[in-house]
């Protein structure tokens, strides 16, 4: 008769099983994570937008009608920022299209001279040049055209991908708000029960940084929105509200907001034709803002809320852009902070550890 598997063999038996099952469901995570972006985005402003429409749960309201009025006040929101910003891209765009005979005459008066009398290069820009040196480099532009239109259809076959993204979050999004709380019960309920405590104290403990975060973030932009529509309106450029709103939009995105609104900024003072001027301003009014925002408004508005230090928001912004490229400078701030926590409890661990405090103790 054999005697039954002792009760350390069974819960390491278990464990491993566990274990193993945990890492086949993170490897089927990664291998579906093509399909996983309008979840992902979903989940993000379900967490985000959860707080406001439990607010409003609580004055009464059913909580399904709560989550479609939070969802309606959020299309409105991002409708409105859509029309700040397309009739500024309209305005450009019909600018230059009017002002492109008299830049020919400039670059014919300014530039062509140049590169003839340092380069030998002949050159003569009009509509009448510019059709002869295609016709005699119509194998060229042929090669260019066909690869053109390659790229578009890959980007057509990407932007229908995102326009069912698009349209697939706002889906997930209801569902996930409206059964928020009993998702959450769920995930807790199957916490084992011997980390059940800890592992609902640490999560606590992120959602709270991860809110100070959040608002810290928010509290950055419009400060910086209002210094860009200010300064530019000072410099005197064109639609400065339009591109100060949208610089400020955007700065939530390390250094790819701040190089877009710039771009757009020296565009808009370049079509003026007034000189170095404008473009000088823009340039002055984007280094105040690129130091305002580096030395002084994230550091303290986002860093000191999180806990991270100053020199450790710079850091944690350089370390995850080289390990994951653009989405890890996106996600460099909140990562730092969710990390912050469990941080903090494995040096609580270290310093009670006999490792730290020797052996007498």
């Amino acid at each position: 008769m054999t005697s039954p598997p002792d009760a350390n063999t069974s819960d390491r038996l278990q464990a491993t099983l566990w274990t193993a099952a945990g890492l086949a469901i993170l490897a089927l995570l990664y291998a579906l994570s093509p399909i996983l972006t309008p979840f992902l985005l979903a989940g993000i402003l379900a967490y985000i937008c959860n707080p406001l429409t439990d607010r409003i749960a609580r004055w009464g309201v059913p909580r399904f009608l709560a989550v479609v009025l939070v969802m309606l006040a959020l299309a409105t929101l991002a409708a409105g920022l859509i029309l700040i910003i397309l009739p500024l891209l309209y305005e450009e765009a019909a600018v230059l299209a009017a002002r492109t005979p008299e830049a020919l005459t400039l670059v014919n008066e300014k530039l062509a001279p140049w590169l003839r009398q340092h380069f030998g290069i002949r050159l003569r820009f009009d509509s009448a040049s510019l059709q002869k040196l295609a016709a005699g480099n119509w194998d060229t532009v042929q090669i260019v055209l066909e690869r053109l239109y390659s790229s578009l259809k890959i980007g057509g076959v990407a932007l229908v991908g995102l326009l069912v993204n698009l349209l697939l979050a706002p889906v997930v999004m209801f569902y996930l708000l409206l059964d928020w709380h009993g998702m959450m019960a769920r995930m807790s309920g199957v916490i084992p029960r011997p980390w059940h405590a800890k592992l609902v104290s640490v999560a606590r403990d992120v959602d709270a940084v991860l809110s100070q975060y959040l608002r810290g973030q928010l509290l950055v932009m419009a400060l910086l929105a209002a210094y860009y529509c200010v300064a530019l309106w000072l410099a005197g450029i064109p639609s400065a509200l339009s591109i100060g709103v949208f610089t400020g939009l955007l700065i939530f995105i390390p250094y790819l907001g701040y190089a877009a609104g710039l771009i757009l900024a020296l565009l808009v003072a370049t079509l003026q034709f007034a000189g170095w001027g404008p473009i000088i301003a823009v340039l002055i009014v984007y280094g105040i803002g690129q130091l305002l925002e580096s030395f002084l408004l994230t550091p303290f508005l986002v860093g000191e809320r999180i806990g991270l230090h100053p020199l450790a928001v710079i850091f944690a912004l350089m370390a995850f852009g080289q390990l994951f490229g653009f989405f890890g400078i996106l996600a460099a701030l909140p990562a730092s902070a969710a990390l912050l926590v469990g941080l903090r409890e494995v040096r609580a661990l270290y310093l009670v550890s006999r490792f730290y405090r020797g052996p007498s103790h």
